[in-house]
């Protein structure tokens, strides 16, 4: 809807400040408790046992990205070990009060190297989308595999309810219908008020500066 930024594809568009990105994930990492653990409303084990998923899916998706990145580029990065620490608070949200160790091991180390792969063949070499943030490949990509990922470890014992693949998929899919839907309409009505881009000078000069008046020295 919006198009790709200026030079996508051609220039260099290495993150801003690393430093910044590593600390706004282990702020995200301990939120999450919040997140997950708070759903619960009480201060129980059910509680207690959501914000242990959270932490141990969180670490396997870590690893898995890390690993992931290490076998597909050589190395591994401190920003692809926080890409997949974000994508495994994604993946067991939907899981977190609903399935036992090994689902919350697998679950991490899936969305680790699945999300790994969205945000990078996925979106490079397959659809070819600007995606700066890689909120699809991490949020979006994420989010679906922790719902089917429900699906087929929920416990009973701990949930109080079976797994069904069938219906986490049916959620799955309204949610990207209406979700799809909606944010079109809306984008499309901004668009005709006001534009969704700013001017490719505009652009270059930094939206801090055009759209905010500040910048960083």
């Amino acid at each position: 809807m919006l198009g790709k930024r200026v030079g996508y594809g051609r220039e260099v568009m290495a993150p801003h400040n690393l430093v910044l990105s590593l600390i706004g994930a282990s702020m995200l990492w301990v939120g999450w408790f919040g997140f997950n653990a708070g759903s619960a409303v009480a201060a129980d084990g059910r509680a207690g046992f959501a914000m242990l998923t959270t932490q141990v899916a969180t670490a396997f998706a870590a690893f898995g990205w890390m690993f992931a990145e290490w076998l597909a580029k050589g190395k591994p990065s401190v920003l692809g070990i926080i890409s997949g620490a974000v994508a495994g608070l994604v993946a067991i949200t939907p899981a977190s009060g609903y399935v036992g160790v090994t689902g919350v091991i697998v679950i991490g180390i899936a969305a680790g190297v699945v999300c790994f792969w969205s945000a990078t063949w996925l979106k490079t070499k397959l659809l070819g989308y600007d995606d700066s943030l890689d909120a699809f490949g991490v949020h979006g990509v994420g989010g679906i595999l922790g719902a089917f990922l429900t699906g087929i470890f929920a416990v009973k014992d701990i949930g109080g309810a079976d797994g069904s693949v069938l219906l986490q998929a049916k959620g799955v899919l309204t949610t990207l219908v209406y979700s799809g839907v909606v944010s079109f309409v809306l984008l499309k009505i901004i668009d005709m008020v006001m534009g969704l881009r700013v001017t490719e000078e505009e652009e270059r000069e930094g939206l801090d500066v055009t759209q905010h008046g500040e910048h960083v020295e």
